[in-house]
């Protein structure tokens, strides 16, 4: 049942604690059996007013459900509770009752200050009608009078009611702190938050496939990243939750400071807005690179790097692509990669597999080698180890290095063992040169270095003998293997053992399905022509032998056909001035042990720096020096030093 309290606060007031009406809209408050309920789906302004007007007309709430009728009027506290009808009504007090004006006497001021209300509680009497100069009867302070009686003063959010009902049950005098305002809580800023592992770098020790740790290397300095991965996520800012004065008047909360992603995102990302909210993502596959001054994510096939390489920060790196670093590569540190572009300088060692190797510093101590692709030093390389097997090798300066490369190109080169097909020095101090074409603008001996230069020629004559036994051991190798497929042929020609083979061949491929007598009597035949089977498998196995000899044989051949035809092009050295004792000699080599600029640095030294049983060419200390291995120079007169 539901009663008009509007229409119902036009009648007399009833006598205290009996159930009356009061005002208000009839959709915001209604009074029913079973307690006073509220609308809190109206306007909050309307709702404070028709409250207001309860306890304006002399009445209070009964039995106040105080945190359900906070939340009501000013949205602040926990979740409302769903009406016993399931509607938007809820119950906020047991009744409505009139104020008795003796017992509203009772209630002191509160003192308010600092965000704070403050009340003396003391020991309380109601008057005695019949003697009204004496102490009247003693009694207590109401909880819900007390409500009232603030809401009245002003105090209308923020009452402490365990402390008041605590406060009222001790019944001594005391100031205690009865209401406090509610202060915003501002606004929390948007934030970029992690939303994929692979972000991460992992700087863990590398283990190994014998499960043994590699602690000169990271488990993932370098995550590889693929396309269409999340890789950031941005957490929207909150608009913060207003406070409340005592007064009910609200205090307004600052909301957090936009953030936005986009100046995370680099090369290889994008931002995406999607369903679930806004996501930094990989637009390709590669290696994920943050930048530590600005927190840009990149994505590129190429690692570029600004920490250097050392034990502390990266340890050996073994990568799939190219690789650019703007430190340091620290003694005994390796980088293998594709191509390698170093801009500060390098002690350690860079292996590329078939790109480029460009140092724009100092190679110090350190060693460059590049199985397919050139190698360019554009400082000083100094006391290190070069090769180029396939490519060439720019040096602007190189002091005490051994280089070897398809072709060589070195300004200035001092104390420095060099070796390639083609080797061009602008001066050469004290080195020793070696190669098919070799060109200098001018040789100067230093201290205790010779200057030394050498004429490959490889050793024909050996190269037409093994040429000669390779092709006897490739025929050998094509009649045994005529040989053993004759024996093939004739073992499986035999009716037994072919009627074998075409019916296992069928039961394998599961073409037919033997019944069990069947399987016993195929058991039988297995057995009857083993022996066979046994011969066949020992030819087979050897007639696989002979073919993989005879391919490699094939294989040799066309590899000293190769070495033959380079051996009779044509060699050649040019000196341009000689300013200082200078030899040029014939250095004959063997093509089966390699090209020369692949030996091994030990090698290069003994060979270049050892003792020379080839034909010298010319030794003096001054003039200039040209020789072809196509022509017969005249003669050069050489000049003592």
């Amino acid at each position: 049942m539901t009663t008009d309290l509007s229409a119902a606060s036009q009648s007399p007031a009833p006598a205290p604690a009996t159930r009356i009406a009061t005002t208000g809209p009839e959709h915001c408050i209604a009074k029913r059996d079973d307690g006073v309920y509220a609308d809190p789906s109206v306007l909050g302004t309307t709702l404070v007013a028709a409250v207001d007007n309860v306890y304006r007309a002399g009445n209070y709430f009964v039995g106040v459900d105080y945190p359900v009728l906070m939340k009501a009027l000013f949205g602040h506290g926990p979740e409302l509770p769903r009406g016993p009808d399931g509607g938007t009504m809820v119950r906020i007090a047991a009744d409505i009752q009139t104020f008795d004006p003796t017992r509203r006497a009772l209630y002191r001021a509160a003192k308010i200050g600092g965000g704070r209300a403050e009340y003396y509680f003391e020991p309380v009497w109601l008057p005695n009608p019949d003697d009204l100069d004496g102490e009247g009867f003693p009694t207590r302070l109401d909880v819900d009078e007390f409500i009232a009686d603030m809401w009245s003063k002003g105090i209308r959010f923020g009452l402490d009611l365990p402390a008041i009902r605590a406060a009222i049950a001790s019944n001594k005098a005391d100031r205690i702190t009865v209401a406090r305002q509610c202060d915003p809580v501002q606004g929390e800023d948007a934030r970029i938050v992690e939303v994929s592992d692979d972000i991460h770098r992992n700087d863990a020790p590398l283990e190994l496939a014998n499960g043994r740790l590699d602690l000169n290397s990271f488990q993932n300095r370098f995550p590889q990243i693929q396309p269409g991965v999340r890789l950031l996520k941005k957490q929207p800012a909150t608009a913060g939750t207003p406070g409340f004065e005592m007064s009910g008047m609200p205090l307004p909360a600052a909301p957090g400071r936009d953030a936005d992603l986009l100046p995370y995102a680099g090369p290889g990302t994008k931002v995406e807005r999607m369903a679930d909210g806004e996501f930094l993502v990989s637009s390709q596959a590669g290696f994920l690179m943050v930048d530590s001054k600005t927190s840009r994510i990149s994505i590129g096939d190429k690692v570029v790097s600004r920490d250097g390489v050392s034990a502390k920060t990266t340890g050996n790196l073994c990568l799939t692509g190219d690789y650019e670093e703007f430190g340091e590569v620290q003694e005994k540190r390796v980088i293998e990669a594709d191509s390698i572009t170093v801009h500060a300088d390098v002690f350690g060692l860079l292996v590329s597999r078939g790109g480029t190797i460009v140092m724009n510093a100092n190679l110090v101590g350190g060693s460059a080698r590049n199985a397919r692709g050139d190698i360019r030093v554009r400082g000083v390389a100094s006391a290190a180890v070069l090769s180029a097997d396939e490519g060439t090798i720019f040096i602007e300066r190189a002091e005490s290095c051994v280089i070897a490369g398809t072709r060589v190109e070195v300004a200035h080169a001092v104390n420095c063992e060099i070796v390639g097909d083609e080797v061009v020095v602008g001066i050469a101090e004290g080195c020793a040169l070696a190669g098919r074409r070799v060109a200098v603008e001018c040789t100067v001996p230093r201290k205790q270095s010779e200057m030394l230069v050498a004429v490959l020629r490889p050793e024909g004559r050996q190269i037409d003998e093994v040429i000669a036994a390779v092709t006897q051991r490739v025929a050998q190798f094509a009649g045994l293997a005529v040989q053993l497929k004759t024996a093939m042929d004739t073992l499986t020609s035999s009716p037994d053992v072919r009627r074998y083979l075409m019916l296992a061949t069928r039961v394998r491929k599961g073409e037919v399905v033997l019944t069990p007598d069947q399987t016993r009597q195929f058991q039988k035949m297995a057995q009857d022509v083993g022996p066979a089977l046994k011969t066949i498998g020992d030819v087979s196995a050897k007639l696989k032998a002979a073919e993989a000899e005879q391919q490699a044989g094939t294989q040799m051949l066309a590899n000293l056909e190769a070495q033959r035809s380079d051996a009779a092009s044509i060699a050649a050295v040019t000196i341009q001035s000689v300013q200082g004792d200078t030899q040029v000699r014939i250095l004959a080599y063997s093509p089966a042990d390699g090209q020369p600029h692949r030996w091994t640095p030990r090698d290069i030294r003994t060979r270049l720096r050892g003792p020379q049983a080839g034909e010298q060419l010319f030794m003096g200390g001054a003039g200039a020096f040209a020789w072809s291995s196509d022509a017969v120079p005249a003669p050069v007169e050489p000049t003592a030093a």
